[in-house]
């Protein structure tokens, strides 16, 4: 198998065969001429159900991943949507984590549920809740975000995967904190990835995104996973369009490198926050102290771009959210920038008053790629102007 980041440069990337140009054209062609009725050139028929530019990013997604297939939509959460509509029914039951992003929750909660579908939450670094909350019978998906968002809990994607098997469920990851340079869950016992291809892997913070990856053999209830996928990503219809498909392949071929510096910023900073008089605690699983810390050395390659802060209060932490300079008040995250989120009052404040809700002393930052000392100086004098 080739290296990584040689597998994200050119899987899906072969050059134009007419011009020999190295980067394949975007093709923004809706429709495609037939060789008489049903004559389909190369399988392309309506740019809906196939087209090359979105081809080119769902072989690379499957490379970088690990899986057998994979599918590219609109935006994140219309790639879980995809995904839990294609394998749930009336009846079905998810077991998520404690602490997922609540757009994830809110979809499940607000869409899913009033059809018909099972919800309920665990802590998933804790493996006896994960087994007291699966549902004989009645739960298919255990649903993790390993490190989760905000708080950065790490849970043992091999561990939950033995439990929800035996128990006929699936196991899906989200996996765009830590990205598949930084983790391989497929490889871990997972079923399915999911990712935000907005974050990491477009990483330029100017193209939106999802994808769902799919493990070679995966199957619920006897039925290959990846051929429901498919078949809702053609039917429903939200897919990526090309300029979006061809963006985010562009920055996937940078994410190993990115993903390098991403995580040593993040770990400078981290390591030189700890302690600081006015922050109660820092969430980053590359500290010795954190409770995942081991485990995310196990099954990580390093520790990420994403910290978490805990101040001495809300209308602390709001002051300190508002009142930096490199880190930009803005939600998303896994741009080449530095961004920071109060995520009470923003990503997550549609999970107010259920088991996920955010601490309002939590701020979470987005340690971008430029100079560490340049942001760990824009943390501190923040803080030093509370």
């Amino acid at each position: 198998m080739p290296d990584f980041t040689t597998s994200a440069i050119h899987a899906g990337q072969d050059f134009d065969p007419t011009t020999g140009a190295v980067i394949p054209p975007i093709y923004f062609s809706t429709t495609y001429v037939q060789d008489g009725v049903g004559g389909f050139r190369g399988g392309y028929e309506y740019t809906r159900g196939t087209n090359p530019t979105r081809d080119s990013l769902q072989e690379l997604l499957a490379a970088i991943e690990g899986g057998e297939r994979a599918f590219s939509f609109a935006s994140g959460l219309a790639a879980e949507d995809a995904l839990l509509r294609a394998i749930l029914l009336p009846g079905s039951h998810v077991l998520m984590g404690n602490d997922v992003y609540g757009g994830t929750h809110r979809l499940v909660d607000r869409v899913h549920v009033p059809w018909g579908v099972g919800l309920s939450t665990a802590e998933m670094s804790d493996l006896d809740e994960v087994r007291s909350g699966i549902r004989p019978g009645e739960t298919k998906v255990v649903w993790v975000e390993t490190p989760s968002n905000p708080l950065m809990k790490i849970t043992d994607i091999a561990a939950v995967a033995d439990i929800a098997h035996a128990a006929g469920a699936i196991v899906v990851v989200d996996n765009t904190f830590a990205t598949p340079y930084l983790q391989q869950p497929l490889a871990l016992g997972a079923d399915v990835v999911v990712h935000s291809t907005t974050k990491y892997l477009g990483g330029h913070s100017d193209v939106l995104g999802g994808a769902v990856i799919v493990k070679e053999g995966a199957a619920l209830d006897g039925q290959p996973i990846a051929d429901r996928v498919g078949f809702v990503q053609f039917g429903a219809g939200a897919v990526s369009g090309p300029m979006d498909a061809w963006l985010t392949v562009r920055g996937i071929k940078t994410l190993g490198v990115r993903m390098d510096r991403h995580s040593e910023n993040a770990q400078y900073l981290a390591e030189n926050l700890v302690g600081h008089a006015k922050l109660q605690q820092v969430y980053y699983p590359g500290l010795p102290d954190h409770p995942g810390h081991e485990l995310a050395a196990r099954q990580m390659r390093s520790f990420g771009g994403m910290i978490s802060v805990r101040l001495a209060d809300g209308p602390t932490a709001r002051r300190f959210a508002e009142s930096m300079q490199w880190f930009q008040l803005a939600e998303s995250l896994g741009g080449v920038e530095s961004l920071v989120c109060y995520p009470a009052e923003m990503t997550h404040a549609s999970v107010k008053g259920t088991a996920l809700e955010v601490p309002d002393s939590v701020v979470r930052l987005s340690v971008g790629i430029e100079g560490r000392d340049d942001l760990l100086g824009d943390v501190l004098g923040a803080l030093d102007r509370l």
